[in-house]
Formats: C-alpha cells, sequence, structure tokens
C-alpha cells in the first residue's frame, strides 16, 4: 500500500519531508518554519510544473540543511524563493544556447534513499518513513502489557540492555487453525534472551529450551479491569509454561528467566505465527539453506537441498519444523531458528530492503502489528530508539548459542533438559557482565589525562613488586593460577594468595598506594591493565608487616598469563555462531 495513503488525511508525502543534512550526512524530518507548526503536516501542492519553485516546505528552512538554492533571473535581481519563478528570455545555461534547462524531477532512486533516510534495525521496526499521522498509526498498531517491576521503567540508550524476545504457540489469526497446540492459552515456545553491549560493540542472543526446568516464582500480574492478582509459583516444571497458564503474563517469563539465569531482563517482544509470516512477506522473503532436501508432512515443509527463499507460510513451517533435521528435538530446531533469524537479519539490514521505500513501509506495518511489548517501549519514538542501538552492532559479533543443557537426570524417558552446571554459570556470568562471545576489537578509548597518566613513568623492576591476589568474579582457582604465573614466569617473586575478595566484580582493578605507583605501572605492564584499572588508594599489609598492593580479578579475567588487554578472550566449550555466517540446515 502506498504510505501516504495509508492511515493519513492529507497528501503530504512522508519521503518529501526528509531533507539531507550536509553537516552530518544524514536525512532528518524538516517541516516548515514559515507557517504555524502543527502536529499533523499541511497539504502539499497537488502539482508541480517544470519552473516552478521547489517545495516550500524545503525552501523555508533558512540557513538549514533543507534550504533550497537561490536561483538569480536577470543579472543584478533575485527572485524570493518561495515564489513561481518565470523562465528569462536573456538566460543562459552551459551547453545548451537559448534554452532554459527544465528543472529535473526527483527520481525514484533519490526518493529511495529519503524513505530509508532514518534508519532500520531487524524484528524491530523501521525508522524514517515520515510523517506524524502514519507513525501515530504505527504506534496504534503495537500492543502493550504492564509487567510492573518486571522490567526496567524505562529505555536507556547510553547503558546495556536485555530484551526478552518470545515467541508464542498461540493459534491467532486468519490462516492458523493448523498450527500448535489446539487448546494452547500461548505458551513460552521460542525464547531468546538478546544481550545488547553498552558500547554497542557486541550481542549475544541466548536461547532458552521450552522443555528447561526451571523454578517459576510468584508473579503479579495486571488484569483487564486494571486490578492487580498474584499468580503463584511452581517449582521444577518446563519453562514454557512460564507464559499463558494460570493468566501468567511475559512479566512472568522474565521474572522466571532472572530466577534460572540472574540476568535481568529489561523489556520484552512477543509475537505469534503471523509474526514470521508478515516479516519474511515483507522482505520479499528470506534465504535458507539445507543440506538434503525436506518433505515434512507435519509442517508441510518442502525444499530442495541448498539454498531456497522462504516466506510467508514457507518460513513459518521452516522454522517450526522439528522432524526434518538433527535427532529432531527441539535442540535441534533451536539451532534452525537461530541460523534463520541470522538470515532475516541480514536481508532486513540488506541494501535491497533499505533503498526500498515499498519494503520499508510493509516492514513497519508488519512488525508493529506482530509484536506486543512492554509499556514502556510502546510508542514508535523508544521502538525507533532501540532499532538505532541495534543497527550499531555489527552482524558479525551477534553471536547465537543456547543456554548449556543435560538430559534430565530425574527421568528414565528422557523428555525435559536442566541447566549445565559445569557449562551454563560462566554464560551468564558473561553476558550480565557484558563480555563477548566473540573476538570484538576494541576501540580506542581517549582515557582521562588524569587516567592515563597512571601508566607514564618509571616502572619497578618486577622482582620488587609486592601484591597479594584475591578473586572476585573470575572461574575458581584463578587467584591461585594467576599467582603462579606471576612468580614463576613474570619474576614477581613477593606476590601472594588472599583468597576471594568480599564482593565480585565486572572488571579487574589493581589498587595501589601513591608511593607504590612505580609497583603499579610494572604490574599493569605485565597483566594488560588499563590506566582505569589501575586504582590509587591506600596499601594493605600483608604478614611480614610490609604494604603490599592489590589486585582483584574480576569476571573479566581471561586466564593466567593472558593479558587483559588481548582480543581474545577464554570461552566455554559452546555450539554458536554468528548472524554474519551463513550455514546450512542438517
Amino acid at each position: 500500500m502506498d504510505a501516504q495513503g495509508r492511515g493519513r488525511a492529507d497528501n503530504v508525502d512522508p519521503a518529501d519531508q526528509w531533507v539531507l543534512n550536509p553537516r552530518t550526512g544524514e536525512y532528518e524530518l524538516r517541516l516548515s518554519p514559515s507557517a504555524p507548526q502543527s502536529p499533523v503536516p499541511g497539504p502539499r501542492r497537488s502539482a508541480r510544473r517544470s519552473g516552478d519553485a521547489r517545495d516550500s516546505s524545503a525552501a523555508a528552512d533558512n540557513g538549514s540543511a533543507g534550504t533550497a538554492r537561490r536561483r538569480t533571473a536577470a543579472p543584478g535581481r533575485e527572485v524570493p524563493p518561495q515564489r513561481r519563478r518565470r523562465p528569462v528570455p536573456d538566460e543562459t545555461v552551459p551547453g545548451r544556447r537559448g534554452r532554459r534547462r527544465p528543472e529535473k524531477k526527483k527520481s525514484k532512486g533519490g526518493k529511495a534513499l529519503l524513505w530509508a533516510g532514518g534508519s532500520t534495525a531487524f524484528v524491530v521496526l523501521v525508522a524514517g518513513v515520515g510523517g506524524y499521522v502514519y507513525l501515530k498509526h504505527l504506534e496504534g498498531n503495537v500492543t502493550t502489557t504492564d509487567v510492573g517491576s518486571a522490567g526496567s521503567s524505562s529505555f536507556k540508550k547510553d547503558e546495556a540492555f536485555n530484551i526478552l524476545i518470545i515467541g508464542t504457540d498461540k493459534r491467532t489469526g486468519a490462516g492458523n487453525e493448523g498450527y500448535g497446540d489446539a487448546g494452547s492459552v500461548g505458551h513460552a515456545d521460542t525464547t531468546i534472551l538478546l544481550h545488547v553491549a553498552k558500547d554497542r560493540s557486541n550481542a549475544t542472543a541466548l536461547s532458552i529450551p521450552r522443555d528447561m526446568i526451571v523454578d517459576i516464582p510468584d508473579c503479579e500480574t495486571t488484569q483487564e479491569d486494571g486490578t492487580k492478582t498474584v499468580v503463584p509459583g511452581e517449582q521444577g516444571v518446563r519453562f514454557n509454561r512460564s507464559l499463558g497458564e494460570g493468566g501468567r503474563n511475559a512479566g512472568c517469563t522474565m521474572r522466571t528467566v532472572k530466577e534460572a539465569t540472574g540476568i535481568q531482563p529489561h523489556h520484552f517482544m512477543m509475537a505469534d505465527f503471523n509474526a514470521v509470516k508478515t516479516l519474511t512477506t515483507a522482505v520479499d522473503g528470506v534465504e535458507v539453506c539445507v543440506e538434503k532436501a525436506v518433505d515434512d508432512k507435519k509442517s508441510k515443509l518442502k525444499l530442495p537441498a541448498g539454498e531456497s527463499v522462504v516466506k510467508g507460510e514457507q518460513a513459518l513451517a521452516f522454522v517450526r519444523t522439528r522432524h526434518a533435521f538433527g535427532n529432531e528435538g527441539d535442540l535441534d530446531r533451536i539451532e534452525v531458528q537461530q541460523q534463520f533469524l541470522g538470515s532475516l537479519m541480514r536481508k532486513m539490514s540488506s541494501s535491497d530492503t533499505l533503498t526500498s521505500p515499498t519494503k520499508l513501509v510493509k516492514l513497519a506495518e508488519a512488525a508493529t502489528e506482530a509484536l506486543t511489548v512492554d509499556k514502556p517501549i510502546g510508542n514508535v519514538g523508544t521502538l525507533k530508539d532501540i532499532a538505532l542501538e541495534l543497527k550499531k552492532v555489527p552482524t558479525k559479533n551477534i553471536t547465537f548459542t543456547t543456554v548449556p543443557v543435560v538430559d534430565n537426570p530425574a527421568e528414565k524417558v528422557k523428555a525435559t533438559v536442566v541447566a549445565n552446571e559445569a557449562k551454563a554459570p560462566q554464560v551468564f556470568d558473561m553476558i550480565a557482565n557484558d563480555i563477548s562471545f566473540t573476538e570484538v576489537k576494541q576501540k580506542e578509548k581517549k582515557e582521562a589525562a588524569a587516567v592515563s597518566a597512571r601508566l607514564k613513568g618509571e616502572k619497578a623492576d618486577p622482582s620488587e613488586v609486592r601484591v597479594r591476589v584475591l578473586n572476585g568474579g573470575a572461574p575458581a582457582g584463578s587467584a591461585q593460577a594467576e599467582l603462579a604465573y606471576l612468580q614463576t614466569e613474570a619474576g614477581v617473586a613477593k606476590s601472594e594468595n588472599a583468597g576471594n575478595a568480599p564482593a565480585q566484580i565486572a572488571r579487574t582493578t589493581l589498587e595501589y598506594a601513591p608511593d607504590q605507583a612505580d609497583q603499579a605501572r610494572a604490574l599493569a605492564e605485565i597483566l594488560g591493565l588499563s590506566g582505569a584499572a589501575m586504582k590509587p588508594g591506600e596499601s594493605v599489609t600483608n604478614a611480614q608487616g610490609l604494604p603490599t598492593m592489590t589486585l582483584t580479578l574480576g569476571k573479566d579475567f581471561k586466564g593466567s598469563g593472558v593479558k587483559l588487554n588481548a582480543k581474545s578472550i577464554k570461552t566455554p566449550d559452546l555450539e554458536k555462531s554468528t548472524a554474519d555466517q551463513k550455514q546450512c540446515a542438517s
């Protein structure tokens, strides 16, 4: 559908309101300041003839990026920018004698770039389709849920954030009668905890198996009449029951995730079967790949071996099938869904999508109609902000992985799974402490002069460095392992293991007294510490009564002898992939 005809009472073309700002190189929404401002843009002239002045809304913005060029008629005379200009007989144009060059019409390609001038990001919505009325129309598409204290009260653009993405098995919408459990109240069928790093250098999409055994806490929910009630929790049940049963809403699922992982979801986005169909149709299909031909009678998925493009019903069948891949279990389906999402992200951010006005409008409509979100992010402005923050993350640094699990030892017939206690805690800690699962090239940050100066100056000989080592969140045994490295390989003989720190910290620190600055610089060089990690303060006294610095290993500790400013990071042995990888399901 034509964008300006959707939910608009006037004929303002949203594309005509986006003007290039030469100072930033980006397109901005500009409404004419020459007339009284209204929240709804006024109508524009219905027709333009060759020789007419350019759009007055652009020309009226004096001195701004949208200011139209002033044009001269006869020498010494200037034509007001908002009046229609008449041809001047003696005016010539280089290369075309005696004729006035007709004004070029705005090309379709140019308009496409204007439409794409805002920005787009995966799964959320397209920003930049322009126009107050249309934006309010999109906002009306979004359904919201009050989750109370289960999430954050606002979205913060300058912080790391966690969004819980929930796909339900509720059969809503025309054409979905044959899918899912006929009596389902809408369980958490597919759940992904999306963590976006504070510096936007990376993100992690952690899938939570629906059959993982968890404890569901008591959950306060808001009823349709505004009253509140508490849905009792349950212990030792499937994760998917955290939504739907007993009136549990998405806030209950958020609380269950916090209980099971220790990670606080800040917001949620929920969609049903229609979301996959409408989003893939909006972008004209998503590329998928299968190693062997698929003909699954249950999901009705039929694909040849190799690459295919799926959309609508076929795309939904692809992400729902459990019998075409691997061991026909839910964990294999999760892996296929992750591959599909990576492909959808690539398609949404492709130039083919970003320069197509039709696709952008369809995507905006599909995404907003598909979503149910928590109230604090239930307006288009906030969803746009989230989209822009997501767009900053390179696809090569978006990691897909799954909570490490093992078969439930309490079952003879294996039907459910439990978290793998040897691996899962480290995965949860890395996400909670904003640590990437990919090798991220750290951006050079200019530290304040006083901070960077901590690394400058004379350095003591390693043999003179006196330090005690504490474990403040690193894996068990890290303090002793680092001590052994310092003593046997780095020459820091005057070092000792001081056990566990009083509290866990995300980043390793070194505290020292002013007269130990030369020792601190020497140890910082050995360990790869930044100036920010060095904390001028006080020394402590060791068993011999001598002043000693304190090195506290945080959750960013990468292993004994590994410098903290190294580009690599030691991660658990996990099945994982990144959004830029093209893979074939098997």
